[in-house]
């Protein structure tokens, strides 16, 4: 039965493994073993991998690879991604094909504000507060001169803030709302400083206003950063003649009705458009992950901006007209360049790099496209040859890693299944008859 343990985090990593190893497996020595393979052979990386959360037992790997032929504003990248789902990098890749030929990728950023949020309880008069809250803004905005000073410097910092009255959705609730240009930083430590500064002026005039008695009772509750950018908006579009969509047989009038088709079911059906946003995801988060990036901001952020309208919709979108097929995102990304993991982790410098060094803004645009790329090969298969044909094709490679298929089994297996659906019991039982 596993027990519980104190001053865990004090312990080194080797005591931290050999709990964990004899408290929660049957095999102390094999599970030792795993964890210890793991580790870095160079100690200083290893170190820096420690460092970067608490209780640190080993380090988990995911694939990192590379999408090449993206052609963003007639620029050429290899767009890197870690994950570990099979077909990802390879659906990436075929759409960046498919389009390098039909005038590429154009994007732009539409805007970068971020926002933060002081939230608090009032009890007195609203007007009152108001007033009190328009007497003290240009203080609250003073008062963070020595947070934002080298942000100021580059052109960046705080934008406006404003009072809000939520009392109508929690009794006696405000916030101030304020938002933030980070430029080329994440920003959300810049945010979190600048709020709680903002929450300790807020306090402390309230205290000191004569205007306010203790019935008023102004009540600091949190102050927090806002993972929801609906404002830091990038958008990513392809488009070409409806005819130069046309190949292997696929008439291009035909393609694009289905295709756009497939685009409004998922505005108009959560159950789909769920899942065809997590197609989107699979092309967004892989590059950010590789680049050092918090990829759950983004996701809770962008699935926010999927239900802004009251109901889950899709992220991207397609037209016909005048017989131009057109497709594109309007996607929400909050991301830096500098700071945090993208300075620290050598993977995300190196994957920065690969990139020319982008600016924030720049990323913003690549990640949205490797997030549309990926969503149009999706729609492309599903409309198509079917979804599974090339998603199990991948998928292949790890049924045979699971049974340990040898070489020869392998190209076996390979022949038997290069036309066929593949499913997973399929191969076991074909491998299983090879080897009887």
């Amino acid at each position: 039965m596993p027990k519980n343990i104190e001053g865990f985090s004090k312990f080194n990593k080797e005591q931290k493994v050999n709990w964990i190893a004899s408290t929660f497996f049957s095999d102390q020595q094999q599970a030792t073993r795993l964890l210890k393979k793991y580790w870095n052979t160079d100690l200083q990386l290893q170190k820096l991998h420690d460092d970067f959360i608490e209780n640190t037992i080993t380090n988990f790997y995911l694939p990192l690879g590379v999408a090449p032929n993206f052609l963003i504003n007639q620029k050429y990248y290899a767009i890197p991604m870690a994950v570990e789902e099979s077909s990802v990098v390879a659906a990436a890749s075929n759409a960046a094909k498919f389009w390098e030929n039909r005038g590429g990728f154009k994007t732009q950023v539409i805007n970068t504000e971020k926002t933060g949020q002081v939230h608090f309880l009032f009890k007195g008069d609203k007007q009152k507060l108001l007033h009190f809250f328009n007497y003290i803004k240009p203080k609250l905005i003073v008062q963070t001169d020595s947070i934002t000073k080298n942000m100021r410097k580059r052109g960046g910092g705080i934008l406006d803030i404003e009072l809000k009255d939520k009392t109508h959705a929690h009794p006696n609730y405000y916030q101030l709302h304020a938002t933030f240009d980070t430029l080329d930083a994440m920003g959300a430590n810049f945010i979190n400083s600048c709020l709680e500064q903002f929450a300790k002026t807020l306090q402390k005039e309230a205290h000191n206003n004569l205007a306010f008695s203790d019935e008023d009772n102004l009540e600091i509750i949190m102050s927090i950063v806002s993972n929801y950018a609906p404002n830091c908006l990038v958008k990513a579009s392809v488009s070409c003649p409806i005819e130069a969509l046309s190949e292997k047989g696929v008439d291009g009038l035909e393609f694009a009705r289905k295709f756009q088709a497939a685009v409004s079911i998922a505005n108009v059906e959560p159950y789909r458009a769920v899942t065809h946003n997590k197609g989107v995801m699979n092309g967004v988060d892989a590059v950010i992950i590789a680049t050092g990036n918090d990829f759950r901001a983004v996701e809770a952020g962008a699935h926010a901006y999927a239900v802004k309208n009251g109901q889950y919709k899709s992220l991207t979108n397609a037209s016909i007209n005048n017989g131009v097929f057109k497709f594109w995102i309007e996607i929400p990304i909050t991301l830096g360049t500098v700071g945090g993991l993208t300075a620290l982790h050598p993977l995300a410098r190196l994957c920065l790099e690969m990139l020319d060094n982008p600016s924030a803004k720049q990323l913003m645009q690549i990640v949205a496209v490797a997030g549309l790329a990926q969503n149009f090969a999706a729609i492309r298969s599903l409309i198509t040859t079917g979804i599974q044909k090339g998603h199990m094709k991948m998928h292949l490679k790890n049924i045979l890693n699971q049974l340990k298929a040898t070489k020869t089994e392998t190209e076996k297996v390979i022949a038997q299944f290069g036309n066929q659906t593949i499913s997973h019991k399929a191969v076991c039982d074909f491998v299983e008859k090879i080897r009887s």
